[in-house]
């Protein structure tokens, strides 16, 4: 479903802060798999998200999305395909509107406009049944304005909205690192529901060692811009927190870790 071949991304090219980003990247994800991208501050993590993203383009390789070249496709273009959830819970919803007039936008989304009547009953009929999914009793408040809603609740919905029309991939871009504890968990229990129940081919970047390891198919480790570790099936399900700094150091030579990545 996804295959990064090789790619390269530099900023500030020819100054004194000249930074490799990435540097030859490949990556292949299997339809329906879903892997967690874990590493520290500088690593490359967000680079490889925005890349594949549309965010900004690589400066070589190639990016190919379900048999289609997207290396060159602007991000508006790459959102009819893309669901994305964001770090910050205010990012991916509309605070102004309604519950269910943020749920009609991501339905509605890479479909042309039109000036048909809005939102019909079996749709909100069918919000009302996928919001109970959640658990968080939002299904009984469709009219409420998004702004209203706490961060967990906001991640949840925009968890929904980026799935609800089937995309061919789901970025989540540590979307639970602005969460407190309990309700990360519950972000991520719900991450687990969605992305199970539709068999969502997922990159997801955390810094937690612990989320990485529980979900998941496989987990990858990057390290200066290249993938330090790659680790999947039996060998990954046995994994501890420990096993994977040890295989961390074995795997760069280092056994420097960052702080952040320690801490979570």
């Amino acid at each position: 479903m996804l295959d990064i071949q090789n790619i390269f991304k530099t900023f500030n090219a020819g100054t004194v802060n000249e930074k490799t980003a990435l540097n030859g990247v490949s990556l292949h994800l299997n339809e329906g798999e879903s892997v967690a991208v874990i590493g520290g501050n500088g690593a490359g993590k967000s680079t490889l998200m925005n890349s594949v993203a549309g965010t900004w383009f690589v400066d070589s390789g190639r990016i190919v999305l379900d048999g289609m070249d997207i290396t060159h496709l602007p991000e508006h273009k790459r959102a009819k395909y893309i669901g994305r959830v964001f770090q910050d819970p205010m990012m991916g919803t509309a605070a102004t509107m309604q519950i269910e007039e943020n749920l009609a936008l991501a339905l509605r989304r890479g479909q042309g406009r039109t000036l048909r009547s809005g939102i019909t009953r079996g749709e909100r009929e069918m919000f009302r049944e996928l919001l109970s999914t959640l658990d968080l009793g939002l299904e009984d408040r469709l009219t409420a304005k998004v702004g209203l809603l706490s961060g967990g609740q906001r991640q949840a919905l925009t968890l929904l909205m980026a799935s609800l029309v089937k995309p061919k991939l789901l970025l989540l871009d540590e979307h639970t690192a602005a969460l407190d504890p309990k309700t990360a968990a519950k972000v991520m229990a719900v991450t687990r529901t969605i992305v199970n129940r539709d068999a969502l081919t997922t990159l997801m970047i955390t810094h937690n060692m612990r989320d990485a390891i529980e979900y998941g198919d496989r987990l990858i480790m990057m390290y200066e811009g290249r993938i330090a570790l790659d680790i999947a099936g039996e060998e990954k399900q046995k994994l501890t927190v420990e096993d994977l700094l040890a295989k961390f150091g074995q795997a760069t030579g280092s056994d420097e870790a960052d702080d952040k990545l320690l801490l979570s």
